[in-house]
């Protein structure tokens, strides 16, 4: 891969969450030119100086685009992004040249103490302000535009002063960041807190959109409630296909990533998964034609 090539983002298709157990096959396929064309992975799986998981993202990044898609950086934190933690993903950076980086709208940990989850915050304009500070201390020592995606909620907060889709344009334009639109979120979203998703997804500034997630979730029954969990434990479903159809329809074609992170299936199942969304966008682009 040409030095020019690894700082720009992947192409518009779909690409994986890749996982270690798919390592050989993943580069198997990508060296006959088949398989997702791009892949996404955690940096938190890679901070540690040596050893196998190092040689083997040696040989990925070398095949196709990577994205790193960070869970540690704790931008809600009140006492600010972890600064050890940034410290390793820009090691991590400078090391691998990745295509994107990005981390959440969330935080994940308090007083030093970390908590297994991504946890959201009131949408207020003091969290704003919040979150745009954090997020140019990280762009400042990055180099770089980071990503930032919409979060999962299960609940609302009593507090909450703006739309989601207008405090995350707000974020983008204070801080130059751009967005990762996790669609199956929105969705979750929907059951848990009565959201519209098609409002949701008309009402994004598709200029600052740099890649679109999809994955799978859980729904369990309370009663006569019910509450969306996002565990990316299975296949995508036909609403969240639709609504993926319905925003780049209107966006125009995007990188589109397969999330799968739980109750993971055989690399030839996540890669028919991927390919279908990959039909979608190059039917996309031939309309565009």
């Amino acid at each position: 891969m040409t030095g020019a090539a690894r700082h720009e983002p992947p192409p518009p298709r779909a690409g994986i969450g890749l996982k270690s157990a798919h390592f050989s096959e993943f580069l198997d396929a990508a060296a006959r030119g088949a398989g997702p064309r791009w892949v996404e992975v955690h940096p938190q799986n890679y901070m540690m100086d040596g050893g196998p998981m190092h040689r083997w993202l040696t040989a990925v990044r070398e095949a196709v685009p990577v994205s790193f898609h960070s869970v540690g950086l704790s931008l809600g934190d009140p006492d600010g992004v972890d600064r050890a933690e940034l410290e390793r993903l820009a090691n991590l950076c400078e090391r691998y040249e990745p295509n994107l980086v990005s981390d959440h709208l969330s935080w994940s940990s308090l007083d030093g103490e970390n908590v297994p989850d991504l946890l959201p915050l009131p949408m207020t304009a003091a969290t704003l302000a919040h979150f745009a500070e954090q997020i140019d201390i990280v762009q400042e020592r990055l180099g770089r535009t980071m990503l930032i995606e919409n979060p999962s909620r299960m609940i609302a907060f009593a507090g909450d002063t703006y739309d989601e889709p207008d405090f995350l344009g707000e974020l983008t334009r204070r801080t130059g960041c751009r967005l990762i639109v996790d669609v199956n979120n929105i969705l979750v979203q929907r059951t848990n807190l009565g959201i519209d998703p098609h409002a949701y997804v008309d009402g994004l500034d598709g200029a600052m959109v740099g890649e679109i997630h999809v994955a799978g979730h859980t729904v369990e029954e309370h009663g006569a409630d019910r509450l969306a969990i996002d565990d990316h434990g299975s296949e995508v479903d036909d609403e969240c296909w639709a609504l993926l159809q319905r925003f780049i329809a209107r966006i125009g074609p995007r990188p589109v990533l397969l999330e799968r992170d739980n109750d993971v299936p055989s690399f030839q199942q996540l890669a028919a998964e991927a390919a279908r969304a990959d039909d979608m966008l190059l039917s996309l682009h031939a309309d565009a034609a």
